[in-house]
Parts: structure tokens; C-alpha cells; sequence
């Protein structure tokens, strides 16, 4: 079966930017949240960033950036509009190619979504240095091909039991389907400085269990980011307003930063 086909295969690198998935094992865990100010801590650096909101059945990237756009990926999908005019502005200095919510027709992956959403991956690769990929969260097909199309993986959870039950699940397939032997971890909502760490070791210790244990194949779940529970955050949340531009100096904003820098390494 060729890589094209086959929605749990990773895809080759290419040239032009770096592809970044951002994903979560449940919603509600920042993910969106983290790719916004993770795309400006980016932009801050001098990087041109494209975010691509992939969650084609739920997105909520508009919402997050309190966007409202006139064209979206599903003009480009059927050629009402060019890529260039759905490439918006976002607060910040990157750019965003927002989906638009309710797009029930894209929230199974069909040959003609699979291949359209591989055509604009390639298109917006040459232009930019980084496309982050807003993804839905879970293990449907849509999910794991979107997750597919990037070179690096960031998976989002929190410090709920049922978050951390979710993120295991979605990196076990990760590691199995895709075959992927490093993917990173940010906790999001970390109760204390540390958790992340700990929470990441203890992931680690299960999935070692169950990913490479045959030689040469072994599996490393890396902490990326430790982003504490801040109140900067709810209120950035509530206001629709970027983290980074409103609240720079808050314990979260510098925790995106440090991401940053950690990527850029």
C-alpha cells in the first residue's frame, strides 16, 4: 500500500517548512489554546508560521482568535476560493488557514478530503518555515491521517486521569500505526512545577511496555513544555485574546516560550 493510501502512514519529510502536529487524546485540554501562542512564540522569533486548523469537523481555531472569516478551507476545497485569499492575518504576526465549524462532510476521510488535504500541505510547505497542525482530538481516521501529514508530533494533555488515559491511547497508536519512535509531550494545566516530568516518565514506563520492545525500536515520549494552571489563562480564554500579546509576562505565556525555544534548538 502506498504512503498515500494508508492514513496511519507518516508521511516523507519534504523541503520547506517544518510540520508540527499539535493533538490531544480528549478536547478540552488547550490544545487549540497551545497552537495559537506556540505559533506566536514562534513568529516572535522571526519564524513565518502558517497554523492549519485540521479539526475539519469541530474547529474552533476562529474562535480561539476571535477570527471571523469570510473564506475558508472549504472554499479552497471546492474552488470558490484560492489558497491565497484563505490565508488569513491572525493576531500574533503568523497565519492561519481557519476550517470553519460544522463541516460534516469532512469529518470522514474519503479519498477526495485525504487527497485535497494533501495537495494544500504541499502548496503552503514551500512558503512558510513552520506549519503547525491544529488537529481534532482523538484516534478517528481523519485525526491520525492529519497527524500523518506532519514530521513531528505534539500531543496535549492535562493532569486528569482521563486525559492522561486518552494521550496513552493516541500515542500507543501513534507508535504502532505510524511507527513513530519520538513524540513529544506538553502537560498542559500542570497543578505544580515537575508534574510534567513525572507524568511524562510514567507514560513512558507503559507505552515501553507495549512500543519497541524488539531491538533498535525503541520509543521515547519527550517532555516539550510543563504550562501551569494560570489564571492569565482562563482570562485570555474568556477575552478570545492571545495569550502571548495580552499577558506575556504570566508563568503559561513563558512556559510557550520556553516550547519555542526548545523547537527551534
Amino acid at each position: 500500500m502506498s504512503m498515500t493510501n494508508d492514513p496511519a502512514a507518516p508521511r516523507p519529510p519534504r523541503s520547506g517548512a517544518r510540520t508540527l502536529a499539535v493533538t490531544s487524546g480528549k478536547g478540552g485540554v488547550g490544545k487549540t489554546f497551545v497552537t495559537a501562542n506556540l505559533a506566536a512564540a514562534l513568529a516572535a522569533r522571526g519564524q513565518k508560521v502558517l497554523v492549519l486548523d485540521a479539526d475539519l469537523g469541530l474547529a474552533n481555531l476562529d474562535v480561539v482568535l476571535n477570527l471571523h472569516p469570510k473564506l475558508t478551507l472549504h472554499d479552497v476545497f471546492t474552488e470558490k476560493a484560492t489558497l491565497e485569499q484563505a490565508i488569513l492575518p491572525a493576531p500574533g504576526g503568523f497565519s492561519v488557514l481557519l476550517a470553519g465549524s460544522g463541516m460534516v462532510e469532512y469529518s470522514r476521510l474519503t479519498p477526495d478530503v485525504r487527497d485535497k488535504l494533501l495537495h494544500i500541505i504541499d502548496l503552503v510547505k514551500p512558503r512558510f518555515d513552520w506549519v503547525l497542525l491544529d488537529t481534532g482530538a482523538g484516534i478517528s481516521d481523519v485525526v491520525l491521517f492529519a497527524i500523518s501529514m506532519a514530521e513531528d508530533v505534539l500531543v496535549v494533555a492535562t493532569p486528569e486521569p482521563t486525559s492522561l488515559t486518552d494521550a496513552y491511547a493516541t500515542i500507543k497508536v501513534l507508535a504502532t500505526q505510524q511507527e513513530r519512535r519520538h513524540i513529544g509531550l506538553v502537560v498542559n494545566q500542570a497543578n505544580r512545577v515537575g508534574e510534567g516530568r513525572l507524568i511524562c516518565g510514567q507514560l513512558q514506563q507503559v507505552l515501553q511496555r507495549f512500543v519497541g520492545p524488539t531491538p533498535g525500536q525503541s520509543f521515547r515520549l519527550e517532555l516539550f513544555g510543563e504550562v501551569k494552571a494560570d489564571l492569565a489563562v482562563r482570562q485570555a480564554v474568556l477575552k478570545r485574546q492571545l495569550m502571548l500579546e495580552h499577558y506575556p509576562g504570566c508563568d503559561a505565556a513563558q512556559a510557550i516560550k520556553a516550547l519555542a525555544s526548545k523547537l527551534l534548538g
